[in-house]
């Protein structure tokens, strides 16, 4: 698969191999842009997890539709006589993979974090001597983890909007073999929409998309301030919902009808734990999709 000059928006076009469209690449085409659709907009305040989880899954569906598309005769026999195909498609396969794991690695930390605190309320209940105060040491210790999960994610961030920038190997192409160009096409619009998603999935956990504002901004913002952000609870995401869930929580400073906040607290819990799990299940089989697309290339290549 080819490096993307990756670009955070799409314009819909239309891409055809030579001559006579073969019906996958219109196919390939109408996913393109159903994806393209369906992006958070720069100017979303909030990404929602379960939206994101949904472009997973479309990219799933793209990434079968790419399948069909490497296995068309002609398609082969313009990457098998380029020269170049085998290091630039291959190492770029490979690339997309590393940010795949990497991402999902995210997840993966993030979940054992969220089970942690969930593990350490229940426990809390069942034991009811400075019950604030130990609720206090847990949510803290919560927070302190996902401090650094948000450092790493914004580095990894960083450092993939650095690398797309790097990217591109148009001068290497032969303008005057139209089969390639096309091919080559359609393979930048699938990773540069494939690294689109993964930006808004990072940009979401690093909390870039909670409207600006920190865990720590939100636990530290007057009363009122909360509770008018609260009041607007049906244009926050999951990570907000639970933000201000802990914030409340640490502001209470008592025992006294602490469990109702206990409770939510849970719920926006359980409520991002479900969402990670959706998303985990959406980047695995994105993962089972590239390896997929990757062998096939690499058998193109070596014959």
């Amino acid at each position: 698969m080819a490096f993307p000059k990756a670009k955070a928006q799409f314009h819909a076009r239309s891409i055809s191999l030579p001559s006579r469209p073969h019906p996958l690449t219109a196919k390939v085409d109408e996913q393109l842009c159903r994806l393209r659709a369906s992006q958070p907009s720069s100017s979303s305040s909030s990404f929602s997890l379960s939206s994101l989880s949904s472009l997973l899954g479309g990219l799933e569906g793209l990434y079968h539709g790419i399948d069909d598309l490497l296995q068309l005769p002609l398609a082969q026999q313009a990457m098998t006589h380029a020269k170049w195909a085998d290091e630039v498609l291959a190492d770029g396969s490979l690339w997309l993979l590393d940010v795949c794991s990497s991402t999902r690695g995210v997840l993966l930390q993030m979940k054992e974090s969220v089970q942690e605190l969930q593990s350490s309320l229940r426990r809390r209940r069942r034991r009811r001597r400075d019950y604030y105060s130990a609720l206090a040491q847990d949510v803290n210790a919560y927070l302190l983890s996902r401090k650094k999960l948000i450092k790493e994610t914004r580095k990894s961030l960083a450092e993939l909007k650095r690398t797309q920038n790097k990217c591109g190997f148009s001068s290497l192409l032969d303008k005057d073999r139209h089969d390639l160009v096309a091919i080559v096409r359609v393979l930048r619009e699938v990773e540069s929409i494939t690294l689109s998603v993964f930006e808004s999935l990072m940009a979401s956990m690093s909390s870039q998309a909670a409207g600006g504002w920190s865990v720590v901004s939100k636990i530290l913002m007057p009363t009122k301030r909360v509770q008018a952000e609260q009041d607007n609870d049906q244009n926050m995401c999951e990570m907000e919902k639970l933000d201000f869930a802990l914030s409340n929580l640490i502001r209470h400073k008592t025992d006294k009808c602490i469990i109702p906040v206990v409770q939510n607290a849970q719920k926006g819990l359980e409520g991002l734990e479900l969402c990670i799990q959706g998303l985990e299940d959406g980047l695995e089989c994105v993962f089972r999709g590239l390896i997929k697309i990757r062998v096939s290339l690499l058998n193109i290549l070596n014959h």
